[in-house]
């Protein structure tokens, strides 16, 4: 797989959560849902692979506290002052 600093650091972010199972994980979560290669993830792509791990995340823990965290450490990645580091469609 070619590299992708934000695919990396949504696994990275993930992997505080989910452990060594983390890449699998979001693998999962691009192709399935989103329907792309993971090398191709985009900022644009963030909030929808977001809210599809809210779904799944659900089904693994009912602590409220956890998926919140989580799912907000992911929503930054998704903002403009991610985006001006080299996170957006043509840096990847």
């Amino acid at each position: 797989m070619k590299s992708n600093k934000l695919y990396a650091n949504t696994v990275e972010i993930t992997s505080h959560y989910l452990g060594p199972s983390a890449d699998r994980f979001i693998n999962r979560q691009i192709r399935n849902h989103l329907g792309k290669d993971p090398e191709d993830l985009v900022s644009e792509d963030l909030l929808q692979l977001i809210d599809w791990i809210r779904i799944a995340m659900v089904f693994l823990t009912d602590d409220d506290d956890i998926i919140n965290e989580y799912l907000n450490s992911l929503q930054q990645l998704a903002t403009k002052r991610w985006r001006k580091f080299g996170y957006g469609r043509n840096n990847k």
